[in-house]
């Protein structure tokens, strides 16, 4: 019984996991939720009130807005009183410094009365100066006027508010000595000048900490509130205008709703609520991948990828949320479909942007500013960029992405305010970090390229390089191999562009589908320049392992160099299951009489199973046997092509594939067309 139940489990483990995958992620959001309800009226301002009269529930406080609490502290930094600390035993210094200066440098021709005369007037003028005191002109006061009024705190912690121009300056201290000074015709001014000139210190100087904690102490004894609202009271009629005053009244009541709710028995409803939206939401991701994207819905880690976005995103949500200082604006929300279009397509990216900006609608203020913003930034990026191959393009795109964002607000902030002057400038700073933000999303996907074994244009690209060291190799060692790689990747990406796919994917693995001959070059027709072929010495059988096992071979090179598994997959599946024709016929012509093993001839495969491993497939068939011909026209290559491709048809090679019918004749007209030029056949036209 065990056993069974075991090997159930291993039978569905994929379906298990998946979900495993789904539940997990719909509790890590439901945990990440808020478990505050949420205000069920909604309202914007400027805009008529199109509920029901709404009376107040219960009392509650009026809050101030962020701009009034903005401009109080502006105004009370502006009024800030500034602390000056006054020394008072400065004095008794500068005394004993002038009294020294005098007796060391006044002329010994002055007796000793005439010194003390001279020492007594000076001690009388400083007395006079530091009963007022002489201030250090700080930056904070050397712009300010002279009756600007500060506060001087003695030593007993004791405060005085004084104007400043009340106060001295050393230069004024020394002006009003030198003008007393010339009233009294004093008979050795200079003398005395000299002295009061050495002497002066400033005894009044700026106390920055004691004037911050005042400061400090205004900002937090702020009122946040502005009144109140009794219970039962009509806040707003049906019709009225969201005026200022209504919609400060409103958004009172929606932050007191909203905890009070949160507080309540009513949490658990709150939860369940949560948890029905929650649950739809991943119900409709579900149905998009198994509906629309049969492929990322068959594999778990596709999901993985989707369901870590999704959840990372709403996490960082929640942190930035947690500092009120932050605006949730800053976070670079389109970092999500770009993410998502680098591996699975526009369709793929926009659902998971929108479902995801839903989710994140429950947590953040103001959800309808923040879906209608984000959702039309997102959009529009998606479908306005349409790669990021190049760095500066990445800067294009943020670009772009903080114009919509910045148009969308200023659009949106005109028809709520209705007044130019009442918008919030600061939001253009945030849009504007956002959008710088936009730029690690190359790490990003450097990054789930590794963990997931994706791949991207930006890989594509460099892969595609024929400075490549493992395709400088190829040149080296099988020359005609790589010609013949640069022309099928040139005819397969022409073709994937007509008939709709990945042109640098296709590219790629046609410049690496045929590295393993570089093992045994000399054994394939386009390395073979000297006219002596080996497959001579060599049995039918021997000759079609040898050009079969090119296929394994190069697998091992690709991964031994680290190739991503989607250019292998060009490599494995471009003979798909077809067989060596010409040794095949060989053997059989010259053993008539022996029942031939055709498995012996026969590549392994798999199959192709996209378009693009399809396209090369007879991409490189038709560059191959063009090479054979011994007559280029209209005629000659356009039944090569059309017989080469048909029997690939014939074969069941392309059932694996989306590729239509259409498509192939797409393709079959394009090759004909490209094969012309290159062998540069003149198309005759009828007389």
């Amino acid at each position: 019984m065990s056993n069974q139940i075991i090997n159930k489990i291993r039978d569905k483990h994929e379906l298990i996991f998946k979900v495993l995958l789904f539940a997990v992620s719909i509790f890590l959001v439901v945990l990440l939720l808020p478990k505050e309800g949420k205000f069920k009226y909604e309202f914007q301002k400027n805009k008529p009130w199109v509920h029901e009269d709404l009376l107040a529930p219960f009392g509650f406080a009026i809050n101030k807005s962020k701009e009034e609490i903005a401009t109080e502290k502006i105004k009370i930094s502006q009024n800030q009183l500034l602390y000056f600390n006054v020394n008072a035993k400065v004095i008794d210094k500068v005394i004993i410094d002038f009294q020294n200066y005098i007796e060391q440098n006044v002329n010994n021709t002055l007796d000793l009365k005439e010194k003390e005369i001279i020492i007594q007037h000076g001690i009388k003028y400083l007395n006079e100066i530091y009963a007022v005191g002489i201030i250090e002109i700080s930056d904070e006061i050397a712009d300010k006027d002279r009756n600007f009024t500060i506060l001087l705190m003695d030593e007993n912690k004791v405060g005085e508010e004084v104007e400043v121009g009340k106060l001295f300056t050393i230069k004024s201290a020394y002006d009003f000595v030198s003008k007393d000074l010339k009233k009294l015709d004093f008979i050795n001014a200079n003398f005395l000048l000299s002295g009061i000139e050495n002497a002066l210190q400033q005894n009044i100087k700026y106390n920055k900490e004691l004037t911050q904690k005042d400061l400090e102490n205004e900002i937090n004894n702020i009122s946040l509130v502005k009144g109140g609202v009794y219970e039962n009271e009509k806040i707003i009629s049906t019709g009225e205008l969201v005026l200022e005053d209504k919609y400060a009244v409103l958004q009172s009541l929606k932050v007191e709703y909203e905890s009070k709710l949160g507080n309540s028995n009513q949490s658990m409803w709150i939860l369940l609520g949560q948890l029905i939206i929650v649950i739809l939401l991943f119900y409709a991701i579900y149905n998009f991948l198994k509906n629309v994207n049969v492929k990322v819905f068959n594999d778990n880690m596709d999901i993985s990828f989707l369901f870590i976005v999704v959840v990372s995103f709403v996490t960082i949500t929640v942190l930035i949320l947690s500092f009120k200082e932050i605006s949730v604006y800053v976070i670079p929300y389109c970092i999500i479909p770009l993410l998502i279009r680098t591996f699975f397509g526009n369709r793929m990216a926009l659902f998971i942007y929108i479902i995801t900006i839903f989710l994140i609608s429950f947590i953040v203020p103001n959800s309808f500013e923040f879906i209608l913003l984000e959702s039309i930034t997102g959009i529009i990026t998606i479908f306005t960029v349409l790669n990021v191959n190049k760095r500066s393009e990445l800067f294009y795109t943020s670009f772009i992405i903080f114009i919509v964002f910045s148009l969308s607000y200023l659009g949106l902030s005109l028809l709520q305010e209705g007044n130019i002057k009442t918008i919030n400038w600061s939001m253009f700073g945030w849009f504007g970090m956002a959008a710088g933000f936009t730029i690690i999303t190359y790490p990003f996907i450097y990054l789930f390229e590794k963990l997931f074994g994706y791949i991207s244009d930006v890989t594509l690209l460099e892969l595609s390089d024929t400075n490549n060291a493992l395709l400088r190799e190829l040149n080296l060692k099988a020359p005609g191999t790589f010609q013949h790689s640069l022309q099928v990747s040139n005819l397969a990406e022409e073709a994937i562009r007509e008939i709709g796919g990945n042109p640098l994917l296709v590219r790629a693995g046609a410049l690496y589908h045929d590295i393993g001959k570089m093992l045994a070059p000399a054994y394939f027709i386009e390395n073979q320049m000297t006219g002596i072929n080996p497959h001579d010495e060599l049995s039918f059988e021997e000759s079609a392992d040898i050009i079969i096992s090119h296929v394994i071979k190069g697998i091992e090179i690709a991964k031994a160099n680290k190739l991503p598994e989607h250019i292998i997959d060009f490599i494995r599946t471009h003979h798909g299951t077809t067989k060596t024709q010409y040794f095949l016929r060989m053997s059989k012509n010259e053993n008539p009489e022996i029942d031939i093993d055709a498995e012996l001839f026969q590549y392994p495969g798999p199959i192709p199973f996209s378009k693009e491993t399809a396209v090369l497939m007879m991409a490189d068939s038709v560059e191959a046997a063009s090479r054979s011909l011994k007559l280029y026209n209209t005629d000659s290559i356009s039944q090569l092509v059309e017989n080469i491709i048909t029997s690939q048809v014939n074969e069941n090679q392309f059932i694996n594939t989306d590729i239509t019918f259409n498509d192939i004749a797409t393709i079959k007209n394009l090759f004909i067309k490209k094969m012309l030029n290159i062998y540069h056949v003149r198309i005759e036209y009828p007389k």
